[in-house]
């Protein structure tokens, strides 16, 4: 029986072939008998689809009222040649989401171990698997990435063994658990996916399960990628475990992360089959670098430079250089043989880009690791092939007696860690031969041995960073630190392993990560540091120095001796301290002592001494016990904690430069993320005129920018600045303003030019005596008319108050229309707007005239100049009325109106006739007659008759047909009978 994914049905089959669909309180919805044996059922993720198995192998489809709809083909079973019963048929629901858009999530399995993996019922591209076990169960965990295989494996050598193998939603076999038993009769996963409990013959197992998460850890910053219910894409966060902020972003299609040195690659699947990409990022995911390569990768390495991807048997290999972006040889000296990328098969010779169609091999790869001088290939025979690096020269074959599953390098590149499919644990020791100058491979080892030493149920661990002998590992829910072979007492914990360095280790509790999504918690950072750390720092609070020293000394290294010299500082013996800081190299603690020595107080000894051992909270509190604020703020200022500056300044009253110098930091935080409102306020405090502009601009606040720009003196240089700000936004009055301030007169006219505000370019031409703008005007205009883009030629003859141009155009487009028999409407429209700029062109000069006249009484040679300005107003406006041309062969500009007056009795006209009106619309026919200028004669007079006609005046209407016959322009076939 299943219920469906939203709970409100349940189906039940039966053996003998019954199909029972019920609701939630407990009433029948439907029955049918199917006339098959049934084994199983399972709903499909919206609850509208029902897939059922019979004991025949079959498997069909039907819909949630129980009408057959069609039948699943079974790869798996036409792979497996035999009759085999269906044990297993799990769909996931999708209620957490997908790892990825289309992703397998529909699986059935036969007893025979044959499985397929499909989208959906329809799916003719399932992936076949064989488990090579007899199977009894399959289930998929709460999030669809891991499906659970249980079964049996019989082999003629040994007795049974009850396994369960998990596998990903992509058929990539990730663990093999062995499990004490005959049997598995049946398992189950907690929600969340971290416990599986299996059915045991009699008894009940629960086990552990650690994801694999899409995680790495690089230069203090941990990434992390998640899936939402949601949202297709999966959110990639990356969390400063030093700051503790974090960053988000959504990558689409998203395949696996890894991270190395200062970055970290993000794989994702690419458009064409089998590609893939890869993108380089820093540690608040900004990309750097990308490539792209034909391999979908199963195993991934990255070092400091190069990023390494396996497929079954194909590898790719990438030297990138991310100071700059792009690949780059030469920096590390490679030979000529050597490529920025190179793609090449295990048992092929290497390919310098693309790789040909072949057949995969028997011996796939299953693991890799690599170092700044080697690559380590791990296939599943257990031999482990060495490549020399950047020139991938085949060195050696080392072999080992498992299947390995994750191999890592110590950082002396001498032991080789060895995790295999069952979760166990072994090591094997290189031998580097001696480095012979000029020879390939230096540094590279030639043979080894695997040593018998192993640990069982590893699934993680990690080398330290300083020290060849020790590394961490995570066994069951424990974890362990070792030197050399040897243990310390184990933690419990299962947090993931970030880095282990200075005798402490870094690690994450990943599934409360998870959990937290983008709001990942302090708590969920752990630190580990191992015995020697511990008693030392028990040792150095409970017995005296020198015994410490012994302690040390009889266990070197750098952090206990540098443990040992901060105690002795604190202690105020110099001598000691000195000495453990010359052992462990450090110069800044040696510098230390030298000027403690140099202070006269111990109050200042102490300060210093808490400056130096980061306790600035301490340090400050000392400096004002010394009446030494001063002291205090450069701490802070020189720590770059520059809100606690500006407190200790407001509380100190110290100098405004301090203040405006902290403000301006202040300031800059906040721009630095984006937070414009409180950089701006502090900008302001700090009277930064140029950082508050650039913060105006950022919160589009230009009213405050104009309040700015008038606060600002004459001839300043940022009041360009600000007018290239509102010029990129649109704002011409406020940009011309701006540069005109800033007196450049020029930009502030070639603004209004480019934003097309040509009254407001012609005024300030007019106004600084540019002579050029007119000139520009004009060809502008004329590249419109030659591209027939009239309108936008009178348009802009209209912002530059050049009227009577506008009218000449608008007249001529008239005409133009007119021949080519233009709606009556438009034409009107086109005399009226031309007649009205023939009215703004009269008062324009008659204002002209009139500004000339007024005013007190003048001098005699002030009445000569207004008489001349008043007699060249009247001239044009004689002109004007006259009918006047104001070019060679323009349209007089008198026309405007009478033009106008046509076409609205035309249309008039028209009107009436259509309306019924026939008397109406004859008189208004009649007054057509006085504009024959305009209206062809034929349409008039054609006109005229039809309205005389109907109206009963047949005179009139005899008239207009003589009239008719007489006109010169109408054809002979054309003229009235």
């Amino acid at each position: 029986m299943r219920w469906a994914v939203d709970g409100s049905r349940i189906c039940i089959v039966y053996e003998d072939g019954a199909v029972i669909m019920g609701g939630v309180d407990g009433n029948r919805i439907w029955g049918k008998e199917l006339g098959s044996e049934l084994v199983l059922v399972a709903w499909s993720p919206d609850s509208r689809r029902l897939l059922y198995c019979t004991t025949t192998g079959e498997c069909h489809v039907m819909d949630a009222g129980g009408n057959p709809i069609s039948h699943v083909p079974l790869r798996c079973k036409d792979s497996y040649g035999g009759e085999s019963e269906i044990v297993g048929l799990e769909w996931y629901s999708g209620q957490e989401g997908y790892c990825e858009p289309g992703c397998p999530a529909l699986a059935v399995c036969l007893r025979s171990g044959q499985m397929q993996l499909m989208t959906d019922e329809l799916d003719d591209t399932c992936l076949v698997i064989n488990t090579g076990m007899q199977v009894s169960n399959i289930k998929w965990n709460s999030n669809g990435s891991v499906l659970a295989v249980s079964g049996v494996i019989a082999n003629s050598n040994s007795p049974a063994a009850a396994v369960v193998q998990f596998y990903s939603c992509y058929g990539q076999h990730l663990r093999t658990l062995r499990v004490p038993g005959s049997s598995i009769n049946a398992l189950a996963w907690e929600k969340g996916g971290l416990r599986i409990a299996l059915a045991v013959e009699s008894f009940l197992y629960f086990a552990s399960v650690q994801p694999s998460y899409h995680w790495g850890y690089f230069a203090g910053t941990v990434v992390y990628a998640f899936s939402k219910a949601d949202r297709p894409e999966a959110c990639v966060v990356f969390w400063d475990l030093q700051t503790k902020e974090t960053h988000a972003k959504y990558v689409k299609r998203l395949v696996t992360i890894r991270a190395a040195g200062q970055h970290c690659i993000l794989v994702t699947r690419g458009d064409e089959t089998g590609q893939c990409n890869v993108i380089l990022c820093n540690s608040i995911g900004t990309p750097v670098d990308s490539n792209t390569m034909m391999v979908e990768p199963l195993c991934l390495a990255m070092t400091a430079t190069h990023v390494v991807a396996a497929a079954k048997d194909t590898v790719f290999v990438w030297l990138y250089n991310p100071t700059t972006g792009s690949s780059n040889l030469e920096s590390l000296g490679a030979s000529k043989l050597a490529q920025s990328e190179a793609t090449f098969r295990i048992d092929a010779a290497l390919s310098p880009k693309g790789v040909e169609s072949f057949q995969g091999s028997k011996d796939p790869i299953t693991a890799v690791t690599a170092a700044p001088h080697m690559l380590l290939i791990g296939r599943s025979s257990g031999d482990v092939i060495v490549y020399t690096l950047p020139d991938l020269v085949p060195v050696g074959t080392h072999t080992l007696r498992c299947k390995p599953q994750a191999l890592a390098l110590n950082c002396n590149f001498t032991r080789l860690s060895i995790i295999d499919f069952h979760g166990v644990l072994s090591f094997y020791d290189f031998q580097v031969p001696p480095s012979q100058p000029g020879a390939p491979g230096v540094g590279v080892p030639t043979a080894g041995e695997h040593l018998a030493a192993e640990r069982k149920d590893v699934w993680s661990m990690v080398w330290s960073e300083d020290s060849p002998d020790l590394f961490a590992m995570m066994e069951k829910g424990r974890m362990y630190i070792f030197r050399g072979l040897d243990p310390e007492e184990p933690i419990q914990s299962t947090a993931r392993l970030c880095y282990f360095e200075d005798l402490e280790v870094t690690a994450v509790t990943l599934d409360e990560v998870m959990k937290a999504g983008t709001q990942p918690q302090a708590e969920h950072l752990l630190q580990f540091e191992t015995r020697s750390l511990r008693d030392t720092r028990q040792l150095l609070s409970t017995v005296t120095m020198a015994d410490t020293l012994q302690f040390v000394e009889q266990n070197p290294h750098r952090r206990l001796w540098q443990a040992l010299g901060e105690h002795a500082l604190k202690a105020r013996d110099f001598d000691m301290a000195e000495k453990s800081f010359v052992r462990c190299a450090e110069y800044q603690g040696i510098q230390a002592v030298k000027q403690l020595g140099r202070l006269d107080t111990a109050l200042k000894q102490d300060a210093e001494i808490a400056l130096y051992l980061k306790q600035f909270d301490e340090a400050e509190t000392l400096y004002r016990r010394m009446d030494r604020p001063d002291l205090a703020i450069d701490m802070r200022m020189r720590l770059g904690e520059w809100f606690a500056a500006e407190k200790l300044l407001k509380q100190s009253n110290s100098n405004d430069g301090l203040l405006v110098l902290v403000w301006n930091k202040i300031g800059d935080h906040h721009a630095d993320r984006q937070n414009w409102y409180k950089a701006a306020a502090y900008y302001a405090q700090a009277k930064n005129s140029e950082a508050l502009a650039d913060a105006l601009y950022h919160l589009e606040d230009f009213e405050g920018l104009e309040q700015l720009t008038a606060a600002l003196p004459e001839e300043t240089p940022l009041l360009l600045q600000l007018g290239d700000q509102f010029q990129s936004v649109g704002l011409c009055q406020q940009a011309a303003a701006a540069y005109i301030k800033g007196g450049d007169v020029k930009r502030a006219v070639d603004c209004c030019v480019a934003l097309s505000q040509w009254d407001q370019a012609v005024a300030l031409a007019q106004q600084y005596s540019i002579p050029q703008v007119h000139s520009l005007l004009f060809k502008y205009a004329a590249m419109l008319l030659d591209q027939q883009k009239t309108m936008e030629a009178v348009q802009l003859y209209r912002k530059a108050h050049l009227h009577k141009e506008a009218a000449q155009l608008l007249l001529q487009l008239a005409q133009t229309e007119a021949a080519s028999h233009a709606p009556p409407l438009r034409l009107k429209k086109l005399y009226v707007l031309a007649a009205l700029e023939v009215d703004q062109l009269k008062a324009k000069m008659l204002n002209i005239g009139d500004q000339g006249a007024a005013g007190s009484p003048a001098r005699p040679a002030q009445q000569s100049s207004e008489t001349g300005t008043a007699a060249q107003t009247l001239a044009g406006l004689v002109e004007l009325e006259g009918g006047g041309e104001g070019a060679s062969g323009a349209v007089p500009l008198v026309n405007a109106w009478h033009g106008a007056q046509a076409y609205h009795y035309w249309l008039l006209a028209h009107r009436h006739l259509y309306a019924g009106n026939t008397d109406a619309a004859m008189r208004t026919a009649l007054h057509l007659r006085k504009y024959d200028d305009v209206l062809e004669p034929k349409d008039v007079y054609c006109l005229l008759g039809l309205t005389a006609f109907y109206n009963g005046f047949f005179g009139q209407c005899s008239k207009a047909f003589t009239r008719l016959e007489s006109l010169s322009t109408i054809e002979q076939a054309s003229k009235p009978v």
